[in-house]
């Protein structure tokens, strides 16, 4: 049954894939947010958003809530929507000094951001700059599915495909050879990691990753803010924050603790300044 049910997925991707092809760009983004915005809210995934958007971010009344979760789904519709027209996208990018550096002389390096407007712009922007960024990413369930998105990321820049790591001790192997070698590494740092350390996310303690400030401290590399910030149908703005500056001290673990935070206090600023661009559907707090 799970094997039926695979091949139905990713026939349904493959689908609607090639209709958006098909479509062009911004009809494409434009039919994908109609029918997220139409169909999203009403899935029982809706109600973990809602929830985590009545913690978070208490003032917004019932009636905000719920259009924030209607403006999410729209943006994801678009964001699926435009993966196959990456390479068509457009972008301006802000910050450019504090990424410069790197295009001229390397990493390693790592840039930090979040599951923010549309995140797939990152790479292929950065690619623009000289930046072939690996990306740690998680793999979908469905290994048909995922390489119809891995295809899809790797039509959006020119020239062999950028390096992707899944997530899992195999790709967290490669993602260090990768950094140990110079490479530039992207993080999307606000997922929930079970395993990881209790840290505020928007005032309240969340499960997170330490995985960037521990690699930062091994290699003596700097930590990028950087978000995609959607201007329109197809149309972007990377902004690159500066390098997070390292906590003094030899304790590793406050350092690792400092720099986390100090990571998620950006996420939060930027999920509370744009919230209808952030994913809300994960749970990302306790209970």
């Amino acid at each position: 049954m799970s094997r039926f049910l695979h091949r139905v997925e990713y026939a349904a991707a493959r689908l609607l894939l090639g209709l958006s092809r098909r479509l062009g760009p911004e009809r494409a983004s434009a039919l994908g947010g109609r029918i997220a915005r139409t169909i999203g809210p009403l899935l029982p995934v809706s109600r973990t958003a809602r929830s985590n958007l009545a913690r978070a971010l208490p003032k917004l009344t019932a009636a905000e809530r719920d259009r924030v979760v209607r403006d999410m789904w729209e943006n994801l519709g678009r964001t699926v929507a435009e993966l196959p027209h990456l390479p068509s996208l457009t972008w301006e990018i802000e910050g450019r000094e504090y990424l410069e550096p790197i295009a001229a002389h390397g990493g390693p390096a790592i840039l930090v951001s979040g599951h923010i407007g549309n995140w797939e712009v990152l790479p292929p922007a950065l690619a623009t700059m000289g930046i072939r960024m690996g990306s740690v990413y998680r793999a979908a369930d469905n290994a048909e599915v995922d390489a119809l998105i891995r295809a899809c990321r790797a039509a959006a820049v020119e020239g062999e495909p950028l390096p992707l790591f899944p997530k899992g001790s195999l790709g967290a192997r490669a993602a260090l050879r990768f950094l140990s070698q110079g490479g530039v590494l992207g993080m999307l740092a606000d997922q929930k990691l079970n395993d990881g350390i209790a840290v505020p996310l928007l005032g309240l303690p969340a499960m997170t990753a330490p995985a960037p400030a521990q690699l930062a401290l091994r290699f003596g590399c700097p930590i990028i803010p950087g978000r995609v910030l959607r201007l329109g149908p197809c149309r972007f703005r990377l902004v690159a924050e500066p390098p997070l500056p390292v906590p003094p001290g030899e304790d590793r673990q406050a350092q690792i603790l400092a720099l986390t935070t100090a990571i998620n206090d950006r996420l939060s600023a930027w999920i509370a300044e744009r919230p209808a661009e952030w994913l809300w559907l994960h749970r990302r707090w306790p209970n």
